[in-house]
């Protein structure tokens, strides 16, 4: 096996800090589908003689770790809806993430740029880091014959260590505007927060928010404050159209 392939150990911190695993590199049977997934287009474009870039290799592995890091999160999480599964399973395959992984790895060492992808940083660059992060994939998947079990055995602990630092941020939405988005794009009209009821004295009022659409009511809260009582109501919404 070439030496850019040697089992090449990274020592890597994540769940800031309060974990540390050790991630490698799979080992390729033919190195070259491994070349070919570090092989920017930039690269090919000065290096006519050079076969191919890692485009469709990327194109091939985001439709693998969409399948696995779906089959991932249904198994983990039998409770949660539909829609909270596919907010997370956006932040385990967005492109911010799968360059995190491609950090991990090392990716950078072994990716061939042109000259001008070079000058501008390409190898920090999120972006092609990610893409040829799912390029590898691509490769993997083809290299072991199409067995994707043996392509979820490898990225599997990937997800496993970032998962619950993305359940905590999922945790932490803003309700109003994922409402508010929603609202825009199946309506068109933006939402309206009607405080329905306040009881309590002044030291400690309670109040009951409503979020309506077009004068429909979607959703209903409380809280001490109307900021809350509203977050409260927006969440119930999302929870009702099954969005978390």
């Amino acid at each position: 096996m070439s030496s850019f392939l040697c089992q090449i150990r990274v020592e890597i911190t994540c769940l800031d800090g309060l974990m540390s695993d050790r991630f490698n590199l799979p080992e390729f049977r033919d190195v070259s589908l491994f070349s070919q997934a570090m092989t920017h287009r930039s690269y090919v474009n000065e290096n006519p003689a050079v076969a191919g870039h890692n485009e469709r290799l990327e194109f091939l592995g985001d439709a693998v770790l969409n399948f696995l890091s779906g089959e991932f999160l249904y198994k983990r999480y039998p409770q949660k809806p539909e829609g909270e599964l596919s907010a997370l399973r956006s932040a385990l395959v967005d492109e911010k993430q799968l360059a995190e992984f491609a950090r991990w790895l090392n990716l950078a060492q072994w990716l061939k740029l042109g000259k001008g992808a070079e000058r501008e940083g390409g190898r920090q660059n999120a972006n092609l880091l990610s893409s040829a992060f799912e390029a590898m994939i691509g490769a993997y998947f083809l290299d072991a014959n199409s067995d994707v079990e043996v392509v979820r055995s490898f990225v599997e602990p990937l997800f496993g260590a970032v998962i619950d630092t993305l359940v905590v941020a999922a945790s932490q939405v803003n309700y109003k505007s994922r409402f508010q988005e929603w609202a825009l794009m199946k309506v068109g009209k933006n939402p309206e927060y009607v405080t329905i009821h306040q009881s309590g004295p002044d030291h400690a009022r309670e109040f009951t928010a409503e979020v309506r659409v077009m004068g429909r009511k979607y959703g209903q809260g409380q809280g001490r404050r109307k900021q809350d009582a509203e977050k409260a109501a927006a969440k119930a919404a999302l929870e009702t159209l099954g969005l978390i």
